[in-house]
């Protein structure tokens, strides 16, 4: 699904560092709705935002590693820029993980897949950031409760001291090749998309045929005991891209994309703080911290339309001229299904 955004649906807003009118001595401000569904109808403006935040004193977050997307400098970034101390809480989490333990460890915000996102919509409380226009349409919930806020395509990263560049997926079955997942395809997404991304012809991806491709890699000696020992690992490119003297390959004329939504959980215990880390994310300096830990921004094309976008970082993003497929969440399900079914037997 190629994702296109026209002019006419980018609306000009300001960047988040002081993009509010502050109140003035002739102006008072209405009580702040932390709990509102948009800046204007809870807070009137930035700063009002910003100051009910302060109050609030921190914001939990979960499942978002330090070395994922550039995690690690964007929450300090947030927090240096707004003084609020950002607990983060199983960093290592996996979407569902994160659902799974929200009762019990009360993060205020998610970041998840969108399957795990669209199941669980009922948890999360509706809230449209000032740049919501720049989302593409299909990337986001109408209401309100999701919305991508980064995104990147499956690719083939190899270490190319021990190997050739690969052109295809074919090429990994050929004498020399040491192949690794991410982890585990039953249990790991970007393990799963790899086993897709393998499986992808004429623009359709098929799990049979992943599940074919893993264990013709097995029979012929190329599949690789972990990450460790393989001279090429199937991951996203935003990952791939960040491993030290690796590179990248995105072959063929179809590359498998998927994004990674954020939400705001119903019972955040600092709802403020919540909205404005989602206003942070969003803003331009937010989109551009996530490319530079080379995934691509959700508002990616309504940022270079703008010249807002960081060129130096967009020209380091791994080359491609594939048109991105992504799956559908019956099609995720599906697969998922076959992979718990199949994976053992024919993998192990």
């Amino acid at each position: 699904m190629t994702v296109r955004i026209s002019a006419a649906a980018v609306i000009l807003t300001a960047t988040i560092a002081g993009c509010g009118a502050p109140a003035t001595e002739n102006r008072q401000l209405p009580p702040a709705k932390p709990q509102a569904a948009s800046l204007q109808e809870g807070f009137s403006t930035m700063d009002h935002l910003v100051e009910t935040a302060r109050k609030e004193g921190s914001l939990t977050v979960i499942g978002l590693p330090r070395d994922w997307v550039n995690y690690g400098e964007i929450i300090d970034a947030f927090s240096e820029e707004y003084g609020i101390k950002v607990d983060q809480l199983e960093p290592e989490a996996s979407s569902r993980r994160e659902i799974e333990s929200a009762a019990r460890l009360r993060p205020d915000v998610f970041d998840l897949s969108l399957e795990v996102a669209v199941a669980n919509a009922a948890a999360f409380a509706p809230y449209k950031v000032q740049n919501w226009q720049d989302i593409p349409d299909e990337l986001k919930d109408p209401a309100g409760r999701w919305y991508a806020g980064y995104g990147g395509y499956m690719s083939i990263g190899y270490d190319p001291g021990k190997v050739a560049a690969p052109t295809s997926y074919g090429d990994l079955l050929k004498p020399g090749y040491s192949v690794s997942l991410s982890g585990d395809p039953r249990q790991a997404a970007s393990a799963f998309n790899g086993v897709m991304a393998a499986s992808l012809s004429n623009g359709r991806a098929q799990a049979e045929r992943g599940v074919e491709f893993f264990h013709r890699l097995k029979r012929a000696g190329n599949l690789a005991a972990s990450e460790q020992a393989a001279s090429v690992v199937l991951d996203w490119d935003y990952r791939n891209a960040g491993r030290a003297g690796w590179k990248v390959a995105i072959p063929g004329d179809a590359a498998l994309s998927a994004y990674y939504v954020q939400a705001i959980s119903k019972n955040a215990p600092h709802p403020a703080a919540a909205r404005l880390w989602q206003e942070f994310l969003f803003s331009d300096r937010g989109q551009n911290l996530f490319l530079k830990g080379y995934a691509r921004p959700a508002r990616m094309e309504a940022l270079r339309m703008r010249g807002a976008l960081d060129g130096d970082l967009a020209a380091r993003l791994p080359a491609t001229n594939a048109r991105p497929v992504m799956l559908t969440i019956p099609q995720t399900d599906a697969a998922k299904a076959y992979l718990q079914r199949a994976w053992g037997g024919k993998v192990g």
